[in-house]
């Protein structure tokens, strides 16, 4: 037995010591020594079976969790949790009883009783089936996770090496062996080094770009997780050196362990969507009405089938019918089906379906359809760095070559950002001509290195260190001198001819291996003449300590003096400034005992290679020759991605698990930070961000946020908050790590290319291009299908408001019921069907990308369009019953003769009473004529029942005909047809054509025609259908007319009819219910003296912009300020910001930084807005004393980032006939003349007299200037 089973197999129980209790220990944090003792094993023996057996009973497997998913019954349930299916479940139910019921009386039976309650099944089970689907394919993050896990492990055990182990049998203290190329199993200290170096990639799980050595060092406790140098981790790769290490967690302690566990908390915490969320509310606000309405139909029904006699006072002799009971609570079901927009679902997911299609053809693949709205009212973006913003494939992008004297140097910049190395070229490169300096530089980068590029269908790959596969495609770009011919190999398919031709021209025989203490790697080489090389590549500072000459560009060697050295240095240091990743070359021919070494075993200089301690004598006496500056570099079109979601006033925050230096030089060059922008307070670790005291005060700064060293547990904090702040999140990210927020976020984005398969499944949204920019322009369509949405449910609700109204006058006027619910579900699925979906093709504004986002808790319909859908609905019901009433009572209309079937008349009075047929003498009904049917009666009574066929399909007629011209008032929520006629959208007309021949079929085929109980319909009755609906279009046009002519006094932006007054502290005692206040006209009630300015020194701002209210609180209440705004709808309630309450003039405004001071003043008035329940703030811009530059700057930001969520006016009171104050507004505007679109506006003068028109002029003059150009 070996050493391990003799210590510790045979005791019975684990003691304090052990790690029984699954504490976590920092493995990290302590020696190798304390390690072995802490996990009571040997190194060399591993543990004992024994041990094992009792380690796995307390660990159980090395392993993530399997989780059931819900029972296919559980889904199926779920999908009923809906208001609006509930509603439509109820309603089939009814109405299978009814027909089940009427079908026992004699009445109508087989399919055409059943059609409805059938329709709604089906239409309820292909959307159950649906969502099951959808569901039961979300959850796939997990088992992708599963799937990078190692599958095997080489162990230590009882002594003996097991090759392969199932990686799932591994234990806490087993002892794993490493090589290059192995999936680390589980999380593992690092015992000890077989090689020199050991270097992982673990950017999928860090984030992190560039390969990471390990060590067996001990490092802090609290460190984060890329500090952790002495520790491996479950799912990353070994791509270079061999290693001893030790199993300190295993399966869900281990961190990848962790992300499956914030992957599975963040999937619990998913939100609906904004639109999901205002549907749901339709559908509750749906709900009470069909409820209120349908009982009121009942019971305004209830005297037709219950009726009584007064005796003494008393009623008495009840009389019930039951016939007419159901006919009438039919005729509620009726009302109810008519008020579901049954067919709304389906359109919202074909329009969505639609545009996963348009973002599809852009490269964004739509996971789940709901995300296509939401990218829409996206107002954040928080990204990940390396992969998303940069291309996460290394490439040199300066080289720097010795020059024609002892103290110079050359410079090249290198284009190109990925492996492909015919993806740009070298600047002013002189090809063919290579000088020997520049020969000596290609053959260290191709030689002196063991990794290399592999192309994989339409893009490359790094095989081995990214930062070795970068100066390959350098070697490629640097093409080969004139009088070297090039040598074809396996490797020209990759693109790699001049590296082949390099190593071909000069052979490794020997390599002096990377370590961490003389930083460098070299090869020793003979060439095709004999010649013995040592090749050497590393460190700039390390090479340069162990170089003796430099090479100048005709090769010839001079002594490296002190000035050579800082020339390079400068180099150096200049291209650290920028974030790259600097390697320098050197070589040296005089090898001594290895000048006549071929790589023989037996020769004395080969033991020399066998110790790493003999390297640095080995490479000493170097000539240096150049450096090259190595970055993953940002993608070419991000930057003008970046500046486009700025217009669109997104917000773009960098999260990363790179250092805080790469990650702001690429921040700067990809324009989320200023060149020269002082990003002190804008740039902070993941842990010093939740350090912070006010970590929102942070995310609410305007402009970009960067977050490097970031965990994933940092991103989940950020998204969270930025949640919760009422922002709506994009997330994006390739790694392991960017899973669990990915998941969280409103809308997660996975890079298609470089992104695991783990952020693929845990997102919404895959850039099949890895494109940033991909995500703006899915923004774009996001925001066009919600304005196309709004479009096609203005339409649908409008036309079920419409059927509500017939059925509703209907059962009022006490008339025989005109439309069924067969024929209401016909309407509302297939014949409105295609031109709601058809408005989903209307062409998207011009401007939508210059636009605020629109805040996700935006209603769907404003108080004004709501008035429009009751005028139409009115509208539409009055045509329906009208056509109805028209068919029985006249024998012409509008000059149109409709006595051509023969039917008979009869008048108002009859047709309102018609229950009382049967009591009536000498009435008497003469058969008439439909298409060839000829409809006779046995029982006169019947033309109320049966005859009431043709004056019904007339009804449905002209609610087909008017909903078709409706969706024509639908291309524009306020445009008239004049300026957007209907062949902007000609997939509306084709759809209209559709709809109508739709309609034509069940009127003129008769197993159709009797299925929905309709008769064809004559030229004439055509006639009258389209005199009765075309009237929809003008009342829509009138109503467009006013909307435009009102909008000023129904929107904020612009809205000049607003009456302000300032309010003391005793505002408690006003009361507004008595003010008359004229429709439209906005009293914007300001609360003066609220705000403590005593930081301020006399300023009107307070010069750390932390706001506070000094107030009496006691009057200042969330209660108090409800009640004044609930005395009169037009009343908002602001705070006065700025003028001179309290302090006076702004002549000491001097903040020591402006983004502090926005950051402060935006955070702390947020607070106050939201504590108090205010509409937001007042801004007094009065006193003109500070420097109208700074003022203004502060002023406009502050604007900017409170946006709709705290500005609700703007006021100037200052003369305008002096030059100063024009100054002063010049500055003003220049700051914030593009916000004009969302804050109202207004000018005041100071006294009577003065020239308040000189100033407007200047105004509109200076709008037009500035307009669409972001001046802020």
């Amino acid at each position: 037995m070996g050493k391990g089973g003799e210590n510790y197999g045979k005791r019975e129980n684990l003691g304090s010591k052990s790690v029984s209790d699954k504490e976590v220990f920092p493995a990290w944090s302590k020696d190798v020594k304390e390690c072995e003792e802490k996990f009571e094993v040997n190194k060399n023996y591993g543990l004992s079976e024994d041990e094992i057996g009792k380690r796995r009973q307390i660990y159980g497997f090395n392993e993530l969790e399997k989780h059931e998913g819900q029972s296919i019954l559980r889904l199926i349930l779920d999908q009923f949790n809906d208001t609006l299916v509930r509603i439509l479940l109820g309603a089939a139910v009814v109405s299978f009883v009814l027909a089940w019921l009427d079908g026992e009386e004699g009445g109508e039976t087989g399919i055409t009783a059943f059609v409805e309650p059938l329709v709604i099944f089906l239409i309820l089970i292909v959307n159950a089936a649906v969502g099951v689907w959808q569901e039961s394919n979300a959850e796939k993050a997990l088992e992708a996770l599963k799937e990078i896990q190692s599958e095997t492990a080489c162990v230590i055990r009882d002594g003996k090496r097991i090759s392969s182990l199932p990686a799932k049998e591994l234990v806490p203290g087993d002892i794993v062996e490493l090589k290059v190329g192995d999936k680390v199993p589980a999380d593992m200290r690092v015992l000890s080094l077989i090689s020199s170096t050991l270097r992982l990639e673990q950017g999928s799980l860090t984030g992190e770009s560039e390969a990471v050595s390990k060590t067996t060092k001990v490092v802090a406790e609290d460190v984060d997780i890329q500090g952790k140098k002495c520790m491996v981790f479950a799912g990353t790769t070994v791509v270079n050196g061999n290693c001893i290490c030790l199993v300190s967690q295993i399966g869900m302690d281990t961190e990848i362990g962790k992300v499956h566990s914030q992957i599975q908390e963040a999937a619990q915490h998913e939100e609906d969507t904004p639109l999901k969320k205002k549907l749901n509310e339709f559908g509750e606000a749906l709900t009470a009405i069909i409820g209120v309405i349908c009982a009121l139909v009942w019971l305004i029904n209830v005297k037709y089938f219950l009726t009584w006699e007064y005796v003494d006072g008393w009623p008495r002799n009840f009389k019930f019918s039951f016939e007419k009971c159901t006919y009438y609570f039919e005729i509620a079901v009726a009302l109810a089906v008519a008020a579901i927009p049954e067919g709304l679902p389906a359109v919202i997911t074909t329009c969505l379906a639609l545009g996963t299609r348009k973002m599809a053809a852009k490269n964004a693949l739509v996971r789940k359809l709901p995300s296509v709205e939401t990218l829409g009212c996206t107002t954040v973006i928080c990204s990940d760095k390396t992969g998303t913003l940069t291309t996460n494939q290394m490439a040199v992008s300066k080289l720097v070559a010795m020059g024609a004297k002892a103290n110079t140097v050359r410079s090249f910049n290198v284009e190109g950002t990925t492996y492909d190395p015919f993806d740009g070229k070298i600047q002013d490169w002189p090809m063919g001509r290579m000088d020997s300096n520049l020969q000596m530089i290609a053959k260290i980068a191709a030689v002196c290195n063991d990794s290399g590029v592999e192309k994989s269908g339409q893009h490359y790959a790094a095989s081995g260190l990214p930062t070795e596969a970068a100066l390959k495609v350098l070697v490629e770009k640097m093409g080969l001198p004139d009088g070297v011919s090039s040598i074809s190999s396996s490797s020209d398919k990759d693109g790699l001819r001049c590296s082949y031709t390099w190593n071909k021209i000069e052979k490794r025989i020997g390599t002096l291996e990377f370590d961490r203490d003389r930083k460098s790697m070299g090869v020793i080489t003979t060439s095709t003449s004999g010649t013995k090389s040592l090749l050497v590549k590393g460190a700039v500072e390390n090479l340069l300590e162990r170089s003796s000459y430099v090479q100048l560009q005709d090769g010839s060697v001079v002594e490296l003096d002190h000035s050579s050295r800082n020339h390079i240095l400068q180099s150096l240091h200049e291209m650290s400034s920028k974030a790259l990743r600097v390697l320098g070359f050197a070589y040296k021919e005089d090898l001594h005992e290895f000048s006549t070494y071929n790589g023989d075993e037996d020769h004395p200089a080969h033991e020399l290679l066998l110790d790493p301690a003999n390297y640095p004598s080995i490479e000493s006496n170097l000539i240096f020759v150049g450096l090259a500056g190595i970055r993953d570099p940002p993608r070419k079109e991000v930057r003008r991605a970046i500046e486009d979601c700025r217009e669109a006033g997104i917000r773009v925050m960098v999260i990363t698990g790179d250092n805080k230096n790469t990650a702001e030089a690429i921040c700067r060059e990809i324009g989320v930070f200023g060149s020269h922008e002082d990003i002190s307070s804008r740039s902070l670790t993941g842990k010093e961000f939740m350090e912070l005291a006010n970590p929102k005060a942070h995310i609410r700064q305007s402009g970009g946020l960067l977050f490097s060293r970031a965990e994933p547990r940092h991103k989940q904090d950020i998204v969270r908050l930025l949640k919760d702040d009422g922002e709506v999140v994009a997330m994006t990210g390739d790694g392991v790590n960017d899973a669990p927020a990915l998941k969280l976020a409103d809308i997660g984005i996975a890079m298609g290319i470089t992104g695991t398969e783990v952020a693929k499944e845990a997102s919404d949204m895959v850039l099949a291009d890895d494109n940033f920019s991909t995500i703006v322009a899915a923004v774009g369509e996001g925001r066009s299908i919600y304005n196309n949405m709004k479009a096609f449910i203005r339409y649908m609700i409008s036309s079920n408001i419409g059927e509500v109204a017939s059925i509703f006058l209907t059962a009022a006027l006490g008339i025989p019921e005109g439309l069924i619910p067969v024929q209401l579900l016909w309407v509302n699925l297939v014949t409105d069907g295609p031109p709601a979906t058809a408005l989903g093709f209307n062409p998207p504004d011009k401007d939508i990308m210059k636009k605020q986002p629109r805040r996700s808790d935006d209603s769907l319909i404003s108080a004004w369009i709501l008035f429009r859908y009751l005028v139409i609905g009115l509208y539409v019901g009055v045509a329906t019953v009208g056509v109805f009433i028209i068919w029985f009572t006249h024998d012409s209309f509008l000059g149109i003769d409709l006595s051509g079937d023969g039917h008979s008349l009869v008048t108002y009075s009859q047709l309102a009473k018609w229950g009382q047929c049967k009591t009536w003498n000498n009435f008497t009904a003469s058969p008439f004529t439909a298409g060839s049917q000829v409809i006779s009666f046995d029982n006169p009574c019947d033309y109320f029942v049966e005859g009431k066929v043709k004056a019904m399909t007339l009804s449905l007629s002209v609610l087909v005909a008017i909903e078709m011209f409706n969706s024509l008032n639908a291309l524009s929520e306020d445009g008239s047809l004049l300026t957007m006629p209907p062949w902007v959208n000609p997939w509306l007309l084709l759809a209209m054509s559709i709809s109508f021949g739709l309609h034509f079929l069940i009127l003129y085929v008769p197993f159709l025609a009797q299925i929905f109980g309709v008769v064809p319909l004559t030229l004439n009755e055509w006639l009258l259908v389209l005199a009765v609906a075309l009237p929809v279009i003008l009342i829509d046009e009138i109503l467009k007319f006013i909307g435009r002519c009102t909008s000023g006094f129904r929107t904020a932006p612009g809205n000049s009819n607003i009456f302000r007054e300032y309010i003391g502290a005793e505002f408690k005692n006003v009361k507004f219910s008595d003010v008359p206040i004229h429709s439209g006209v906005e009293f914007h009630f300001i609360l003066s003296f609220a705000i403590d300015y005593t930081t301020s020194s006399s300023s009107a701002y307070p010069t750390n912009g932390q706001f506070n209210i000094f107030w009496d609180t006691d009057n200042l209440t969330p209660s108090s300020v409800s009640a004044i705004k609930n005395q009169h709808s037009n009343v908002k309630v602001a705070l006065s910001l700025g003028g001179d309450s309290v302090g006076g003039a702004s002549a000491n405004f001097n903040p020591s930084s402006v983004d502090s001071w926005v950051s402060n003043a935006v955070s702390s008035l947020t607070d106050i807005i939201k504590q108090y329940n205010l509409d937001g703030i007042d801004i007094d811009y009065e006193h003109f004393q500070a420097d109208p530059n700074t003022f203004a700057e502060c002023t406009g930001r502050l604007i900017k980032n409170l946006k709709n969520n705290g500005v609700i006016s703007f006021a100037s009171i200052a003369p305008f006939d002096n030059d100063e104050v024009q100054s002063h507004y010049k500055a003003l505007w220049k700051s914030y003349g593009h916000l004009i679109d969302y804050v109202n506006f207004q000018f005041y003068a100071y006294d009577e007299g003065t020239t308040v028109s000189k100033f407007m002029d200047y105004f509109a003059t200076q709008r037009s200037n500035y307009e669409g150009e972001d001046l802020g």
